[in-house]
């Protein structure tokens, strides 16, 4: 407030910023105390009641904010769509990033409308990006495959399917792995998926599988006769999940493989599934890795099998506590297997005594092309009984028995009858204490040996005096080895300069891939395997992997 002829006057102006300086200044002329003090203080009250008129008249007040409601506009709801691995777009951030996802989304729209196989994993769209992505799923005669794993679907996101999966025929393959959908989602799925005559196969590892789930998964197998495969590893299946699948796969005569890794059946699902398989004619593949079914539990399944009509290919049993007690149920059931193709006894506990057990039904199957033995704390007795089977046996392709302390007799035991005999083209070897001495009886079989191409060493304390023999031996004419896995072996530069003059004097040698990782080699040991790496590619046009 400022007097102006001796009366109030409200100062109010709405100009522009040049105007209202221009006012301030003429106004500073005529301006005059309301009452006068004494003279030495007029400058300064000048000046402050000069300054507060500026500030109001330069820097009026924002108006007040409106409200007005733009329903076009507003974010929805929860989150919106990511496409960075890990993050999130929340409601209020920048309408370009906004813009750029939706602009991603429809990249992804054209993706499914274009190719066959589409793989999304990782997207972190969420049930809003899903239901953005049905529309051209649905619409679809070409893609057979897609992936929509990780992207943090759930149970709502899955309601995106409905109608969809009834247009679109041509989808086989359905991967929702890693979705946070659980038993609700699983069940809303499995009533979409009833008169679907398209899907074949369907992953839901991971996605918070409990037993209701598992009981929708059993209703819809005994419904739809056109699912071939099932995944539902990693899951929280138990007993009662279980036997909901084991009445299914009695019912179900079309589904070929079941994956059930890492859930809670435990003996007593084990059992339930055993009288599923019973009557059941047409599954292939049975996974069961990592669900403590023990002793008992394995001999009942192995019963069942038994007494199954289905030809089953592949069998994982792999981490299920399994001792020397329920390898001799296994070994029962592989005698009588023709079909038996491929089988996991990974990480168990069948000591020498078992792996006797399963050479001696070794010595009358002849299917099984593909074994694993590794962990099963077995010793160079267990493994010679199995080497001597390879001696009649030309069927077994594959063996791994690494992670077993068979030492260098073990390694001895392998050398004297795969030198001459034997169709073993895969040989893994890992983490089996042989020692350079070790590595002197491998290196002497593969100077003789012309099946083995793929050779597994790593982690056997080999040293340069290991690395050494195996170079003498590639130095020697051998067209067979491909792949040879060293590494964690302690080899230092010398171990490495001898295997690099191997590379370079063999000019047949066949090794693509060679492994030296986690070794103790230097620049001077890595430049030597570098230059052997040149000079077969300039030798043969022949690359070699080496890693180092």
């Amino acid at each position: 407030m400022v007097v102006h002829g001796g009366s109030p006057m409200p100062v109010e102006f709405t100009g522009s910023l040049k105007e209202r300086v221009r006012f301030v200044v003429l106004l500073s002329s005529r301006l005059r105390p309301l009452s006068c003090p004494p003279a030495r203080l007029w400058p300064l009250l000048s000046l402050t009641v000069l300054w507060k008129l500026v500030e109001k008249i330069v820097m009026p007040k924002p108006k007040r904010p409106t409200l007005v409601e733009n329903k076009s506009s507003a974010p929805a709801k929860g989150m919106n769509w990511s496409f960075a691995a890990g993050t999130n777009l929340f409601p209020g951030l920048t309408a370009k990033i906004d813009r750029e996802s939706k602009q991603k989304l429809n990249e992804f729209a054209k993706e499914i409308r274009s190719f066959s196989i589409v793989d999304m994993s990782g997207c972190n769209f969420g049930d809003d990006g899903l239901f953005f992505l049905a529309e051209s799923l649905a619409y679809n005669q070409t893609l057979e495959e897609v992936s929509f794993a990780a992207n943090g679907i759930t149970a709502e996101g899955i309601k995106a399917f409905d109608r969809v999966l009834q247009s679109n025929i041509v989808l086989k393959t359905l991967n929702l792995s890693g979705n946070p959908i659980g038993d609700e989602g699983a069940k809303s799925l499995c009533d979409i998926l009833v008169d679907n005559a398209g899907i074949e196969k369907l992953q839901m590892n991971s996605v918070d599988l409990g037993d209701e789930g598992a009981k929708a998964i059993a209703d819809l197998l005994k419904k739809n006769s056109n699912l071939r495969v099932i995944e539902l590893n990693n899951n929280m299946i138990d007993y009662s999940g279980f036997t909901s699948l084991a009445g299914a796969i009695l019912e179900n005569a079309t589904v070929r493989s079941i994956y059930l890794n890492g859930n809670y059946g435990g003996a007593l699902g084990a059992n339930a599934l055993a009288k599923g398989l019973e009557g059941n004619k047409s599954l292939w593949e049975l996974h069961l890795q990592g669900n403590s079914i023990g002793d008992e539990g394995v001999r009942a399944l192995m019963s069942g099998l038994s007494d199954s009509k289905a030809k089953l290919t592949h069998l994982d049993l792999g981490n299920n506590s399994i001792s020397a007690k329920g390898a001799f149920h296994v070994a029962e059931y592989v005698k009588k297997s023709k079909s038996l193709f491929w089988m996991n006894m990974y990480m168990n506990d069948i000591g020498d005594e078992g792996a006797e057990k399963i050479a001696e039904a070794l010595k009358q199957n002849r299917s099984l092309a593909i074994i694993d033995l590794g962990g099963n704390n077995i010793h160079a007795k267990g493994i010679s009984e199995i080497a001597q089977v390879l001696k009649d046996n030309s069927v077994i392709t594959t063996l791994e028995v690494g992670y077993n302390p068979i030492g260098p007799d073990g390694a001895k035991a392998l050398s004297e009858v795969l030198k001459f005999h034997g169709n073993v083209k895969a040989l893994k070897l890992g983490w089996c204490q042989i020692g350079a001495k070790g590595a002197e009886y491998i290196a002497d079989t593969l100077k003789y040996n012309n099946t083995i191409t793929i050779l597994d060493l790593r982690g056997n304390g080999l040293r340069d005096e290991g690395a050494m023999c195996l170079a003498r031996s590639l130095k020697v004419v051998n067209e067979v080895l491909t792949e040879l896995d060293l590494g964690f072996n302690e080899i230092r530069d010398d171990g490495a300069f001898a295997i690099a003059q191997a590379l370079k004097a063999n000019e047949d040698v066949k090794i693509t891939s060679l492994n030296l990782a986690n070794n103790f080699l230097t620049k001077f040991g890595q430049s030597a395997l570098t230059d052997a790496r040149d000079h077969v590619y300039e030798m043969n046009e022949m690359e070699v992997n080496i890693v180092f």
